[in-house]
């Protein structure tokens, strides 16, 4: 994880939802996709499933997240500053976990994708703060080839076994500590694993949740950060269901 990230995400997110405190005068209160109730565990592999289809970039292009698919957020493609071009850990173990709060692709995808995601305060906004709870999420697509998909998802546990006491990331020449990983239970597509990193932001610990789901030979990866988290001290958030479920059905009708 970066501060970098966790800053321009906070840009993204204040953003919108100065926009919407401006113009809210009631109404009913918006589809805001906070509730984690699709989830409740860590789902496991099949036993035995078929040779997986691997995606083409533009298949992943028609699967990814677009505006509209899900009410309450706002989808648009990161530009060059989203990106993050180099991300290394003090514990070579903990890479995979840095690789997905930073929106890196592991392992050696055929192709990938991704899109920048802000969740949409409720428009029914009683105080400033009901305005800043909202999200920024990236939202990634990854095909791979083989059982690739899989071997990803298996660095993703044992990076959260192995480094549960915490590491150091450093990405784009940036440092940030990770005070510890702890589990975020997931479920969807035919395997699935999420963990709460909670890092060491100028001396405030600051959570950041990953998600990352198997659909075939296709992994659907979120990395979300919470804005009201930062702004009004509050210690947990939820992650975004409705758009998690809404990624993986997307993949899952192409193969």
């Amino acid at each position: 994880m970066r501060a970098t990230y966790i800053r321009r995400s906070a840009v993204a997110a204040t953003a919108v939802s100065l926009a919407l405190l401006v113009t809210a005068c009631g109404g009913e209160k918006g589809k805001t996709g906070g509730a984690d109730k699709p989830t409740g565990g860590a789902s496991a592999p099949a036993a035995a499933e078929p040779a997986a289809k691997v995606l083409t970039a533009a298949e992943l292009e028609s699967a990814v997240i677009a505006q509209g698919d899900v009410k309450g957020y706002k989808v648009e493609k990161p530009g060059a500053d989203d990106i993050t071009k180099e991300v290394s850990t003090d514990k070579a173990e903990c890479k995979p976990l840095a690789d997905v709060v930073s929106a890196v692709a592991l392992g050696t995808p055929a192709a990938t994708v991704q899109r920048k995601v802000v969740q949409e305060p409720s428009k029914d906004i009683k105080s400033p703060a009901d305005a800043f709870n909202v999200s920024a999420i990236m939202d990634s697509l990854a095909a791979y080839e083989g059982k690739g998909a899989e071997e990803v998802v298996a660095s993703l546990r044992a990076a959260g076994t192995a480094c549960a006491g915490g590491f150091t990331v450093t990405a784009d020449g940036e440092k940030t500590k990770v005070l510890k990983v702890t589990e975020q239970k997931v479920t969807g597509g035919q395997e699935a694993v999420g963990f709460t990193l909670l890092s060491d932001m100028e001396g405030t610990p600051m959570p950041v949740k990953i998600a990352v789901v198997r659909q075939g030979g296709t992994l659907a990866s979120f990395s979300v950060f919470n804005l009201g988290v930062a702004t009004t001290g509050a210690k947990d958030f939820p992650l975004p269901a409705d758009l998690i479920a809404a990624q993986v059905a997307k993949v899952a009708k192409l193969g």
